[in-house]
């Protein structure tokens, strides 16, 4: 087999690149290029609302500048989770600025998209047959909540990609992909060994962030039949064994093994060499494939309109009693707005905002920062309820308080932030299928 080369320009599809970065990693030739635009990391939002993650100006941006140079080397370019949710509304506005681009520079080329959206009965079906099961979620999957799902998706492997390169498509925008599918999935179709293709993919689809200094840039991966070569595009940025085989630990609970669609990973043999100055090379991962084909579905549901208020604390004996003075605030706020659908969160930043309960350090701050936040079936109640919340705070009592007001300070005028609709996970879960090809749809077309 010869060698494959896949450029990765970023960790994430609208996150920027460096133009010199890009400029080296095509002189050295890739065969495609390939790069993940989507995460659950931003939460549920963007996959209940449809709401892309990066705005269209950003994403035309680096279409611009990743299509023509793609078209130009006459290799395949892949996105993987487009959108960020990878829903079908998310790819069609994608494969749309992807027209708008070639219209522009005169470019013709054949489009593949790739659907992800699964359809709620095709889950209701799974779910009676026991073929669904939890992942992360920590509940099991109902239908009820399945059809509550505005936003209902699953993560492709590397296959149906493969069946749009088969098409003959020169530019994929899949829906939402296993990262490393995404990255992996050109190499694979060209023939390389699946496991080194797939870890490979895994540390490309962050870009630079397996290079020294790590960052939102372009990283290259050449895979041959024993191993995978690792190397920035920019000359300011270096792989290193400790940077490489870190993010090979990214994202998963087990150092060894890494599940993903149809297959299992073994890195428990893997081996780290540094070749020079910049470039690492990896090798003995393995992998099988499973007897049974799960794939991760992902739904997001309605959870009411949200309003916030932002304040801050200097008064140390306000401070000293924090906890009695937010519980006081939050029953003051169920009476005065007596609305079953009300939830209140209050975080305490410079305290215990990010650890919660298993924060280890209980010194008392100096200062501290309040997000105080009200959710509830409609925006109206949620405003109320937030401005209520922000009102008895800055006139709550407590012992040893020197001032009656004036010992909290709001960040904003006004003091209460309408959010909107916001959305929960209602699925997290695994879904045994038929085939790897069975719940997504490939659509080719001339451009």
């Amino acid at each position: 087999m010869k060698q494959i080369r896949i450029l990765a320009p970023t960790g994430m599809m609208g996150a920027g690149f460096g133009q010199a970065a890009l400029e080296r990693g095509m002189s050295m030739k890739p065969d495609a290029i390939a790069v993940d635009a989507g995460s659950t990391d931003p939460g549920p939002y963007h996959l209940g609302s449809g709401v892309p993650l990066y705005s269209d100006g950003i994403i035309k941006r680096e279409i611009e500048a990743l299509l023509p140079v793609a078209r130009a080397a006459g290799i395949p370019f892949v996105v993987g989770s487009a959108g960020g949710a990878g829903t079908n509304a998310q790819v069609d506005r994608v494969c749309e600025l992807v027209r708008e681009v070639a219209r522009e520079r005169g470019l013709r080329f054949r489009l593949a998209r790739v659907y992800a959206d699964i359809p709620r009965e095709r889950v209701v079906e799974a779910i009676a047959r026991g073929e669904v099961r939890d992942f992360e979620a920590g509940f099991e999957l109902t239908a009820d909540a399945v059809q509550a799902c505005s936003g209902l998706v699953a993560q492709m492997g590397d296959e149906p990609i493969r069946r749009a390169l088969d098409e003959g498509a020169d530019v994929v925008i899949a829906g939402r992909a296993c990262d490393d599918s995404a990255i992996a999935s050109f190499a694979i179709w060209k023939g390389a060994n699946e496991a080194l293709a797939i870890h490979m993919g895994k540390i490309l689809e962050c870009g630079a962030f397996s290079a020294e200094p790590f960052g939102m840039d372009v990283m290259i991966g050449t895979v041959d039949e024993s191993g995978f070569t690792l190397e920035p595009g920019s000359l300011e940025r270096r792989a290193s064994l400790k940077s490489v085989s870190a993010h090979s630990l990214y994202e998963r609970e087990d150092p060894f093994e890494q599940h993903g669609p149809g297959r299992v990973m073994d890195l428990s043999r893997c081996e780290f060499e540094q070749l020079d100055e910049r470039r690492v090379r990896v090798s003995g991962t393995r992998g099988k494939r499973t007897e049974d084909y799960w794939i991760k579905l992902e739904g997001a549901r309605p959870a009411g309109y949200r309003s916030m208020t932002i304040a801050g604390v200097r008064c140390p004996t306000m401070i000293r009693c924090i906890d009695s003075v937010l519980q006081q605030v939050k029953e003051a706020t169920h009476r005065r707005v007596d609305n079953p659908t009300l939830r209140i969160g209050i975080r305490k930043y410079g305290m215990d905002a990010v650890m919660r309960e298993l924060e280890a350090d209980k010194t008392l701050p100096h200062e501290l920062g309040l997000l105080l936040e009200t959710t509830a079936a409609t925006q109206q109640a949620a405003f109320d309820a937030c401005n209520a919340m922000g009102g008895k705070l800055l006139h709550a009592a407590y012992p040893g308080q020197k001032n009656t007001s004036g010992n909290v300070a709001f960040a904003y005028s006004p003091r209460v932030q309408n959010l909107g609709m916001q959305y929960e996970f209602g699925a997290y879960h695994l879904m045994k299928v038929a085939s790897a090809l069975e719940c997504f749809r490939v659509i080719t077309e001339e451009v």
